[in-house]
């Protein structure tokens, strides 16, 4: 019986609580450790996203046999074109259309405490289930926007705070461009034969979901910001620029960001004409197909594979647990845990076939 799965999963779970429950015991001996973790998390995310970014970009240097001090150089100064048109050429007009959305905010909220009057007078004439139905829609919206809400207030609070700490980032960048090829060996080298090979592709295998989930959702989202921006341009949606960027960041959060981003735009849509809204939504329709259809599959393929059920449940979990930090990090984290178990099965069956064979 010891020898058969159930029972040593069993086991190991067990162990992992008798760990946790003693581990909490003593964990005021970890808060040096836990302070230390927190300081360097925030520049340490920032620099490998930065590194998962341009590294394609370094490996077109260094194939055409630009150095890796040359690459560095490059990358720095792509990075400086690229916040110098930003700043010069998007932002000027994104901070007038957000001094006009500030000055417009009570005109927009009383617009739409009309609208919400309306619709509550209209659903008293649809049948009592469909009341029922709507009023448990609307409690479980409210509930989601609340805890976005509280989400994005902790994110600010915590980024506003560590906004210090932000001058890491560079050195965790430019250390990862440098000496990125180190850091698989160093852990691999610790062991060897059969293990040692496991443990390489295990570490493979995590560089290449990590790549592939940052990569692909950041031209992801890029795409789809375009897209908006074109739709919006397209119907005269006031607001078209800095809405198009809201959407393009809230795509960095996979499935429900997209459907976040769009409640804004919809609101300011119907406010200003209801044909307007009907096109934002139309609009929204169309990005999210060629998105799904034609990016997405060409982009990411099927290298993380992760049902849209359990990406929903996952970014809801981090959500209560960490945070809106924990939700831009909860999928790819995911991903990778299911690297590392798909690897630990992999392993398992070919000891077993091993073993099966020399029986």
């Amino acid at each position: 019986m010891t020898k058969k799965l159930w029972f040593q999963v069993g086991v190991g779970i067990l162990l992992v609580l008798l760990i946790i429950k003693y581990f909490v015991g003593i964990i005021w001996v970890f808060d040096p450790l836990v302070i230390i973790a927190k300081v360097i998390f925030l520049p340490l995310l920032l620099g490998g996203v930065l590194y998962y970014i341009t590294e394609p970009l370094q490996r077109f240097l260094e194939k055409r046999k630009v150095p890796r001090w040359g690459s560095i150089l490059a990358i720095i100064a792509s990075l400086g074109i690229v916040v110098w048109i930003f700043i010069s050429i998007i932002g000027p007009p994104v901070t007038k259309q957000v001094n006009n959305l500030v000055e417009n905010a009570p005109t927009i909220a009383t617009e739409v405490d009309q609208m919400k009057d309306v619709l509550l007078q209209e659903k008293k004439n649809l049948p009592e289930k469909l009341q029922n139905s709507i009023d448990s829609a609307a409690d479980s919206a409210q509930s989601i926007a609340m805890k976005f809400g509280k989400w994005i207030v902790q994110f600010l609070q915590s980024f506003f705070q560590a906004m210090f700490l932000l001058v890491l980032v560079p050195f965790f960048f430019i250390f990862m461009l440098k000496d990125h090829e180190k850091f698989a060996p160093f852990i691999y080298n610790f062991f060897s034969g059969e293990r040692r090979e496991w443990i390489k592709k295990t570490l493979h295998d995590i560089d290449n979901v990590l790549r592939s989930y940052i990569q692909g959702q950041m031209l992801i989202s890029f795409f789809v910001g375009v897209v908006l921006l074109i739709g919006y341009l397209i119907i005269g949606l006031e607001y078209a620029l800095l809405l198009a960027i809201f959407g393009l960041f809230m795509n960095l959060i996979p499935f429900i960001g997209p459907w976040i981003s769009v409640v804004p735009a919809l609101i300011i849509g119907f406010i200003q004409d209801p044909k307007v809204g009907i096109g934002v939504a139309i609009v929204m329709v169309v990005a999210q197909q060629v998105e799904s259809n034609f990016i997405t599959p060409n982009v990411m393929g099927k290298s993380l594979n992760i049902h849209p059920l359990t990406v929903i449940t996952v970014i809801l979990a981090a959500g209560n647990i960490a945070g809106f930090v924990g939700i831009i990090v909860a999928i790819p984290t995911y991903a990778v845990g299911k690297a590392i178990v798909s690897n630990i099965y992999a392993r398992r069956r070919e000891i077993k076939q091993a073993a099966t064979k020399t029986i």
